[in-house]
């Protein structure tokens, strides 16, 4: 019974920082397209964002990463076999990722406590895809595990990663089309 109770806070709290991750980026792309406007715009913009991220950062995304971490450890405790068992190795190859890709999310936070975002806001597109695979490769790990099925989503992982960069380039390339028709 305990192992379904830390299961399901894991899932929230996976769920939440997944959701932190993602809008912590949608965030540093507004924040770096208020570079852009008029002077009043971007003071009143750059100072409200720094703000939204702020809160969001050390809320909501770190509090999820660090309370995931620790009902994940609980269920490795409680299931110490899973540890053997390759779906999880590489699911945690994939946690080390998040991990990553969460502490250069925390350099880019840094960056704009300085006011000084280094990415352009079409890296910054790309770059939130990431935690997009990270999610997905391991939500395909976890339920398909011993099968031979996890095999087939890892390829399709990077099918669905070449798609989704595809689409990215074809967003900015429509999005550069209208910005040159409006002018």
């Amino acid at each position: 019974m305990e192992y379904l109770y830390v299961k399901s806070l894991h899932i929230i709290f996976i769920t939440t920082w997944f959701a932190g991750l993602f809008y912590i980026i949608r965030l540093f792309i507004y924040y770096k397209e208020a570079e852009e406007k008029t002077e009043i715009e971007k003071t009143i913009l750059v100072k409200q964002y720094q703000l939204m991220i702020k809160r969001l950062w050390y809320i909501i995304t770190w509090p999820s990463a660090v309370l995931a971490t620790i009902f994940a450890i609980t269920l490795l405790v409680l299931q110490p076999s899973w540890l053997q068992q390759s779906w999880m190795q590489i699911k945690l190859a994939f946690v080390a990722l998040l991990f990553i890709y969460h502490g250069s999310c925390q350099a880019m936070y840094n960056q704009i406590k300085n006011n000084n975002l280094k990415y352009s806001s079409t890296f910054l597109r790309i770059w939130n895809e990431i935690a997009t695979i990270i999610l997905f490769a391991c939500v395909f790990l976890v339920v398909l595990k011993n099968s031979l099925g996890w095999v087939f989503g890892t390829v399709g992982i990077i099918g669905f990663s070449i798609l989704l960069m595809l689409g990215i380039k074809l967003y900015k390339n429509i999005r550069s089309k209208n910005s040159w028709e409006k002018e």
